[in-house]
């Protein structure tokens, strides 16, 4: 049967409630029960940390693929761009066309651009605020031992694998 962690460390837990009721008397089947378990962590950890580089690994492969399709998508867009601004130079030049069933035209359309919004009167003006605690000067403040409402440090353990 294999253990989980789970089981593992209840197995441990047990054992050391045994211990406890033996008053720290060690027998040697539970002794023998310790060291086996014991083993059973390390293969359980070894087993984990080998699952974790190669997830880790194959992440890193898909980051690469991602990299690789975004700059694939960047060069097709940047050629459809070409394309329509050929297209859009040979109706200017030639006027509209009919090709089979397509159609090859141009329609009017507008865009606003402004260059300086901070010189815009008010009523030309949506102001979006946004605030984000600092974290960094809170943790200062925290640890320095000053209270601030609804903010506390919280511990927690990170897996370190050397």
């Amino acid at each position: 049967m294999k253990n989980t962690l789970y089981d593992i460390k209840n197995e441990y837990l047990e054992l050391i409630n045994q211990v406890e009721e033996l008053d720290g008397e060690l027998t040697p089947e539970i002794e023998e029960q310790l060291q086996i378990n014991q083993n059973e962590l390390q293969n359980k950890a070894i087993a984990y940390h080998s699952v974790i580089l190669s997830k880790d690994a194959f992440n890193m492969q898909i980051d690469n693929e991602i990299k690789r399709l975004q700059a694939l998508k960047k060069r097709n867009n940047s050629l459809i761009d070409n394309l329509k601004n050929r297209l859009v130079g040979a109706i200017q030049t030639f006027g509209e066309f009919t090709v089979g069933t397509n159609t090859f035209g141009l329609r009017k359309s507008e865009r606003v651009e402004v260059e300086d919004v901070n010189s815009l009167p008010k009523e030309y003006k949506t102001i979006k605020v946004t605030e984000q605690a600092n974290k960094v000067e809170i943790k200062k403040a925290l640890k320095l031992g000053k209270e601030i409402d609804n903010c506390y440090l919280v511990e927690s353990n990170n897996l370190k694998i050397k």
